[in-house]
């Protein structure tokens, strides 16, 4: 067995590498003239089928900037996405979908524009990772395909899309019921119950459902018995819902435990859960043994019929999460407006511009004044009793400080030397002072 997949690898990659997945271009042109724009488009088109993906970019864009008024003009723009979306490649699908998206903007009456729409999709679908990692791509797939399926309703792509939009469901429900699985596990029973309620909610038609709701009865009944009515109705929907998948009849006893009524199985999910166990794919044996190579999702289990989600809900709050408070509710009224046809008050009321009120005229004005003006004369007042308790209170300060500045001034000492008294001499003494002299006759 291991050698038979060896030998079918093998020849996989001989015919992938020897070119023979090339093939003709998908618009051919049957108008055989000698035009030489014509001739420019067969000739791109000959390099974009054996793989000369930039010459025939160059030949294109010659006809597009050479022949403005062309016939063929529409035919080369869609050409030169087509060439970007054959070479592949994260940059060239990158190019392709701005080319594309180019083209339905210019031209979206044309028949290739649900085409280009419908390859943009296939864009982001050959790139979707397994269930296990980034969504990104999945979800990028998801919006495309629901914008061709709401922008061009009556193309012939709209079937198979549609059932691009199931596959692109059936993986991301699948990652969310991995998420939701992991949260079980663990026993974070309300994160569980949140993310399969958003799995059934927003992917009806996941191959799984059944099991989400059984997996959210059973979260909701291990967070008590307050919690009964949102455990009950998850049976019920199993019941009702799915009736023929292999949770139907616990989720009947379970409800018989609750002495909840047991609601009847609805015919439209009879005859579609029978549709789709007959016309489900069986993976193969070369497809498990070559899963672990493949980049993509596993979308054997998608659904083949009934219409896929096209809105995207909101994930569902856990249910111990304390809510907002509900906001009261605006002005609901409608707003009117009237022409003035009489004189208002601007026409008779003082122009205040006219005369500016100035900070002291404030403080003066009489109570008259301030009531003719609307306004209550208390605040002027307080204001200008504060205005003189603070002048005061400065003059104060300022007379208490030169008090204090002189009486220091005082109470220095005099540090000013005097010279020291000369000694009396005897010349200096006054005449009176001297004796009187004695004479002898």
């Amino acid at each position: 067995m291991v050698r038979y997949i060896s030998i079918v690898i093998l020849m996989a990659g001989m015919v992938t590498s020897c070119g023979f997945h090339r093939k003709k271009y998908d618009n051919p042109i049957s108008k055989d003239t000698q035009q030489p724009d014509k001739v420019l488009f067969d000739r791109a088109i000959n390099d974009i089928e054996h793989g000369r993906f930039e010459v025939a970019r160059i030949t294109l864009n010659t006809l597009i900037n050479t022949y403005d008024q062309s016939e063929f003009m529409a035919k080369a723009k869609l050409a030169v996405a087509d060439s970007w979306f054959r070479e592949g490649g994260s940059a060239g699908l990158a190019q392709a979908e701005a080319e594309y998206k180019d083209f339905i903007l210019f031209y979206p009456t044309m028949e290739e524009a649900a085409e280009s729409q419908q390859k943009i999709c296939m864009i982001h679908y050959k790139q979707m990772d397994k269930t296990d990692r980034d969504p990104n791509q999945g979800l990028r797939a998801e919006d495309e395909c629901r914008q061709l399926i709401v922008q061009f309703p009556n193309s012939k792509y709209v079937p198979a899309t549609q059932q691009l939009l199931r596959n692109i469901q059936e993986a991301l429900g699948e990652g969310e019921f991995l998420v939701g699985t992991f949260y079980s596990n663990r026993g974070d029973n309300q994160a569980a119950a949140a993310r399969m309620l958003h799995v059934v909610e927003q992917y009806p038609l996941y191959s799984k459902a059944d099991a989400a709701l059984w997996q959210m009865g059973e979260a909701y009944g291990k967070l008590g018995n307050r919690f009964r009515k949102q455990e009950g109705d998850a049976y019920a929907r199993i019941v009702r819902d799915y009736p023929l998948s292999s949770f139907a009849d616990a989720a009947k006893r379970k409800l018989k435990e609750m002495e909840l009524p047991v609601p009847d199985a609805d015919p439209v999910a009879v005859s579609r859960m029978k549709y789709e166990l007959e016309n489900r794919r069986k993976p193969g044996l070369l497809s498990r043994s070559t899963d672990i190579l493949r980049r993509g999702p596993d979308m054997s289990p998608a659904a083949r019929s009934g219409s896929p989600a096209m809105t995207t809900l909101r994930p569902a709050v856990p249910v111990l999460v304390p809510q907002p408070a509900t906001a009261a509710p605006g002005f609901t009224g409608d707003v009117t407006a009237t022409t003035v046809t009489g004189p208002s008050a601007l026409d008779t009321n003082k122009d205040a511009r006219t005369n500016p009120p100035t900070g002291d005229a404030n403080a003066a004005a009489p109570p008259a004044q301030a009531a003719s003006a609307g306004t209550s004369p208390q605040p002027a007042a307080a204001g200008s009793a504060a205005q003189s308790a603070q002048a005061q209170t400065a003059s104060a300060d300022q007379a208490k400080a030169k008090k204090k500045k002189k009486d220091k001034k005082q109470k220095q000492p005099d540090t000013q030397v005097t010279p020291a008294a000369a000694p009396a001499t005897p010349a200096a003494t006054p005449a009176a002072a001297q004796p009187p002299s004695t004479s002898s006759n």
